[in-house]
C-alpha cells in the first residue's frame, strides 16, 4: 500500500506498507516538473503515487532514498518520465 500525504505545495510524505513493514519517505516535486510530466492534469499526489509504483516495480522499498526530488528518478531509471508522462 502506498499512502501520500501532502506537507506543503511541493513536499509529500510517502508511506509504503508491505505486509506490516512500513517505510517512510519525503519527496519533493516542483510545479515545472509536475507540468512537464502531467500537463497539470494529474494532481501532484497522484504523480508521486504513480512514481512510487514505478520504483517499487524495479527495486525494494528499502533501496529507495528516504528523501529525494522526483527529478532524480530519471537519473537512475531513464524510462521513468515516459512511464509517468500522461501527455504521450
Amino acid at each position: 500500500m502506498i499512502k501520500v500525504d501532502k506537507k506543503d505545495e511541493n513536499t509529500f510524505q510517502v508511506t509504503v506498507d508491505e505486509n506490516g513493514s512500513k517505510s517512510t519517505y519525503m519527496v519533493t516535486v516542483n510545479d515545472q516538473y509536475h507540468r512537464k510530466l502531467t500537463g497539470g492534469i494529474l494532481p501532484k499526489e497522484e504523480l508521486v503515487k504513480k512514481s512510487f509504483e514505478f520504483l517499487l516495480e524495479r527495486e525494494s522499498k528499502e533501496s529507495i532514498l528516504s528523501k529525494f526530488d522526483l527529478r532524480v528518478i530519471s537519473q537512475y531509471f531513464p524510462d521513468y518520465e515516459g512511464y509517468v508522462n500522461i501527455q504521450h
